[in-house]
């Protein structure tokens, strides 16, 4: 039987870096302006770096026996990512946005640290993502020259 508090923490963090790795896709794909290439390259890193994360959620929760949801319906209806416009995107909106969508993906991860106290594994996961997050977060701060 398993801790259903850890498996909904391991579910809204799934849907999360789902919804990131989305959007960040998006604004691949529509990023226009200053420091195009650099943007556009550092988004892949952050987009390759949270499917490894969703994987890595995702397999915990089946390990513990209940299934992960990453359908779309439940990632559009679940994720608390702020929404991204469609159409073209500067990269310095880019850049401030993605930094603020990562910073509070992680802030609300490590908000479930205590109540993952009762899985030491699945709080060992969500350490090292919003480790991660906060990595990525700090380097589109630095891109911003903040």
């Amino acid at each position: 039987m398993t801790d259903q508090t850890v498996t909904n923490h391991l579910q809204a963090a799934l849907v999360d870096l789902v919804d990131l790795a989305l959007q960040g896709k998006q604004a691949h794909w529509n990023i226009y302006g200053p420091h195009f290439r650099s943007v556009h390259l550092q988004l892949d890193e952050v987009i390759a770096d949270l499917r490894t994360w969703s994987d890595t959620v995702a397999e915990r929760m089946a390990a513990m026996g209940t299934p992960p949801d990453g359908r779309a319906d439940t990632v559009a209806s679940s994720s608390e990512v702020d929404k991204l416009d469609g159409g073209t995107l500067a990269t310095d909106k880019v850049i401030r946005q993605f930094e603020d969508r990562l910073q509070a993906a992680s802030d609300r991860m490590k908000a479930t640290l205590e109540d993952l106290e009762a899985d030491l594994l699945s709080q060992d996961i969500i350490i090292e993502v919003a480790t991660g997050l906060d990595k990525h977060a700090w380097m589109f701060r630095a891109a911003a020259g903040d």
